[in-house]
C-alpha cells in the first residue's frame, strides 16, 4: 500500500470491506481518449475514520452498479446540524439523529472553598477534535468550540474493474474568541492514503461555504480568511493542509436581544484528474454549524455583544463531598433518576434539562414570573417539610427546575400542558444552595445564555 502523509494528526485507514456507513457519491470530469481504457473514480463520503474499500470485494459482479445506485439514493441526503441546536435553526428538522460528543468529567477542580466555573474553551486543535468526536458526527467542546469531520474515499476503476483506492479526511473546527463577534472555521485536510493504480495527486478538491439560513433574513455577514471557494489539488493539500474562513455579523441587525442566528454550511466537491471520469453528483454539503450573535444588555461585553454557537451545553454539578454544591447536585440527581421520591408527589413527573430535546430555557426579563417560581417552591417546602424547614436559618428551599428558568415551578400557570407538580423541592443547607446559585449565574454569563425559547441548556451531575 502506498501512503501519502499529511501534516497534523494521522488516522490509520485499513484496507477492508466497504462499511455500511459509507454513503457513496459519484461525480463527471473529462473522458478517456479514443482507444484508451475507461477510467472511472467512485467517491464515498463517510464518518471520520471510514476505511479503504476492499478491491477484491468490489470485483464481484454488479459492485459498480450497486455503488451507482447507492449514490443516487444519497444524492437527496441533507447536511445536518448538531442535535443540541437551539434557536430558529432547531425547527428546520435537519438535526443529527444522535447526541454530539461532549467533554467528560466536571471540567473544574472541586474545592470546598472555590465556587467558580472555568472559562469555557475557545480553541480546539485537530487532535482534540478527532479524539473528542470518538466516532460521532459532532464534538461540542463548548459553546465557543465545535467541530465535525468526514472521510472521503475514492475507488479507481479501469474498464469497470477496481484497480486502486485512496482516501482523505477533512475536519471543520469552529471557534469564537472570548467576547468576540468573529466566528472562525478552520479546515484541516489530513490522513491522505493511496494504494494500487490511481491518480490521487491530481484529484481536485473544492471547499465552499455559505450562510444557508439566516434569522432575520435581512442580516448581512462579512467573510474573511481564505476566499471561498478554495480550489486545490490533492497534492497541494498534502503539503498545505489547512486554511480558515471567518464570519462576522455586525450588531444592530438582530431581533430580540439583537440576536442574529445563522446556519453555516460547508461543502466539499471533487473533480477528476485528466483521463478519469467521476459521475454526478460530485459531493455537496456535509454538515452545518449554527452560530449566533447577540448584544444582550444583561450579558458581558454588552456594548458590542459577542457570538456563540447556538447549541445547548451542560452546567456541571458534582456530588463529591468536597464540592460546595454537593447537596444541590444530589437533589437534582434524585429528581432525574427517581422523581417519584421527590416532593411534591406526582407519578408522571419528568423533569427537563437532561437531554437536548428537552433543554431548560433561561428566564431573566420577567421578574414577576421568577418571583412566582420562588414563591410556589417555598410554599411547597413549607407544605412538605414543615414551617421550620429552614432549621433556624441553616437551610433554604432548593427547587428544580431553577426559578430562573421558564420550566420553574410556576410553569403550569403559563402552559396548560405542564402538570402543576412537575418540579421538585427540598430543604438543603444554605451554603450548598448558595454555591449552586453562584455556579448557575456564572454559567449563564460565561455561556451567553439569553432569555427565552431561542436558547437552552442542560444540567449534568457528576460524582
Amino acid at each position: 500500500m502506498r501512503r501519502i502523509s499529511s501534516r497534523g494528526s494521522r488516522l490509520r485507514i485499513a484496507a477492508v470491506a466497504v462499511p455500511a456507513l459509507l454513503a457513496p457519491v459519484l461525480v463527471p470530469a473529462e473522458s478517456a481518449g479514443a482507444g484508451e481504457p475507461a477510467q472511472e473514480v467512485v467517491t464515498t463520503v463517510g464518518p471520520l475514520g471510514a476505511r479503504l474499500p476492499d478491491l477484491d470485494e468490489l470485483r464481484e459482479p454488479g459492485a459498480l452498479e450497486r455503488l451507482r445506485a447507492s449514490a443516487r439514493r444519497a444524492a437527496d441526503a441533507k447536511a445536518v446540524l448538531p442535535r443540541e441546536t437551539v434557536g430558529p435553526a432547531r425547527s428546520s428538522g435537519l438535526r443529527a439523529a444522535e447526541d454530539s460528543a461532549t467533554p467528560s468529567g466536571l471540567g473544574r477542580e472541586v474545592s470546598a472553598t472555590a465556587v467558580q466555573l472555568p472559562e469555557p474553551a475557545h480553541t480546539m486543535t485537530p487532535q482534540q477534535c478527532t479524539s473528542g468526536l470518538g466516532g460521532k458526527q459532532f464534538y461540542i467542546r463548548s459553546r465557543f468550540a465545535v467541530c465535525s469531520g468526514r472521510t472521503f474515499t475514492q475507488t479507481w476503476f479501469r474498464d469497470g474493474r477496481p484497480v486502486g483506492a485512496s482516501a482523505f479526511s477533512v475536519l471543520a473546527i469552529g471557534t469564537i474568541p472570548k467576547n468576540s463577534r468573529t466566528v472562525t472555521v478552520k479546515y484541516h485536510f489530513q490522513n491522505f492514503v493511496a494504494t494500487g493504480h490511481n491518480s490521487a495527486p491530481g484529484l481536485g478538491i473544492t471547499t465552499k461555504a455559505k450562510i444557508a439560513q439566516s434569522t432575520p433574513s435581512r442580516a448581512k455577514y462579512k467573510f474573511g480568511g481564505s476566499s471561498m471557494p478554495v480550489k486545490k489539488k490533492w497534492a497541494q493539500l498534502v503539503t498545505s493542509s489547512s486554511f480558515k474562513h471567518t464570519v462576522y455579523a455586525a450588531p444592530g441587525q438582530g431581533i430580540t436581544d439583537d440576536a442574529t442566528y445563522a446556519v453555516y454550511q460547508p461543502s466539499i466537491s471533487l473533480t477528476a484528474p485528466p483521463r478519469w471520469v467521476i459521475e454526478v453528483p460530485n459531493g455537496g454539503p456535509i454538515f452545518m454549524l449554527p452560530p449566533r450573535w447577540d448584544k444582550a444588555s444583561y450579558l458581558p461585553n454588552r456594548v458590542k455583544g459577542a457570538a456563540a454557537f447556538a447549541v445547548s451545553t451542560a452546567l456541571n454539578y458534582s456530588t463529591r463531598e468536597s464540592a460546595p454544591e454537593k447537596d444541590v447536585a444530589k437533589h437534582i440527581k434524585l429528581a432525574f433518576t427517581n422523581p417519584g421520591r421527590t416532593q411534591p408527589p406526582y407519578s408522571g413527573k419528568r423533569l427537563p434539562g437532561q437531554k437536548p430535546d428537552e433543554p431548560l430555557t433561561r428566564l431573566y426579563k420577567d421578574r414577576t414570573r421568577v418571583k412566582e417560581n420562588y414563591n410556589k417552591s417555598r410554599y411547597n417546602c413549607k407544605k412538605w417539610f414543615g414551617d421550620d424547614y429552614t432549621d433556624g436559618g441553616r437551610k433554604e428551599c432548593d427547587e428544580f427546575p431553577f426559578k430562573t428558568t421558564y420550566e420553574g415551578s410556576a410553569a403550569s400557570k403559563y402552559d396548560h400542558r405542564v402538570n402543576p407538580n412537575n418540579f421538585s423541592v427540598k430543604a438543603l443547607p444554605k451554603e450548598s444552595n448558595g454555591a449552586a446559585g453562584t455556579l448557575l449565574r456564572d454559567f449563564y454569563n460565561m455561556n451567553r445564555l439569553i432569555d427565552g425559547p431561542d436558547d437552552g441548556f442542560l444540567v449534568k451531575i457528576t460524582s
